[in-house]
This record gives structure tokens, C-alpha cells and sequence, in this order.
């Protein structure tokens, strides 16, 4: 009788406390942040020294995971056509080719990074 209570609550309390954990966690880690930059300024030294220069670019990396992603739900059409494979190949094609974009993308914003130092 208490297992047919308890999953209905767990069901709706698991959201709401990973929500509340995640909203915690962000808040903590700003706040180590800016107890990091305040100890850096109070020896005398500059927080910018510490700033890494970023690079990259959201467009080039959304449309190059979006590109690999929809390459790979047509790999896995294939592969599911040929081979009657299901949904393995679905799954599978869109992670390795999401990946392999992810990596392109990755590549190219070094090199760019290369080109303007």
C-alpha cells in the first residue's frame, strides 16, 4: 500500500528538486566566483589577467550540431531500411554525427584562433 503512494509523490517532487538543486548550485557558484575575483583584487592584482579570450561562436556550433544531427536521423533512416536495425540506428547516427559536428566546429574555431593571434 505505501509503494502505490510513494511513486506518485516521487514522481512530482523529483522535477521540483532538481529544479530547486540546479537553481542552488548556479547561485553557489557565483557566489565562489565573486569571492575569487574579490580576494585576486585585494592582493593588488587585476582580475583581467585571469580571463581567458574566448573565441567561439554559437551560430557556426548550433548549425554545425543541427547539420550533423540531421545527418544523422538520415543515416539511421538508411540504416533502419537496409539492415531493419529499429531505433539503435536512429539514436546511434544522430549522437555520432551530432559529435562530429561538435568536433568540426571545435576545429575550426581554433584555427581562427590561430589566424588572429
Amino acid at each position: 500500500m505505501e509503494e502505490q503512494v510513494i511513486i506518485p509523490v516521487l514522481g512530482i517532487m523529483l522535477p521540483i528538486i532538481i529544479t530547486l538543486g540546479a537553481f542552488v548550485m548556479i547561485v553557489y557558484i557565483r557566489k565562489f566566483e565573486n569571492i575569487e575575483r574579490m580576494s585576486i583584487i585585494d592582493k593588488g592584482l587585476s582580475p583581467d589577467l585571469f580571463k581567458r579570450e574566448r573565441f567561439t561562436s554559437g551560430a557556426l556550433r548550433a548549425s554545425l550540431l543541427l547539420t550533423g544531427g540531421g545527418i544523422g536521423l538520415l543515416m539511421g533512416y538508411l540504416l533502419d531500411s537496409l539492415f531493419n536495425m529499429e531505433e539503435v540506428a536512429y539514436f546511434s547516427m544522430v549522437l555520432i554525427f551530432g559529435g562530429m559536428g561538435l568536433g568540426l566546429s571545435y576545429l575550426i574555431e581554433e584555427k581562427k584562433a590561430k589566424e588572429e593571434k
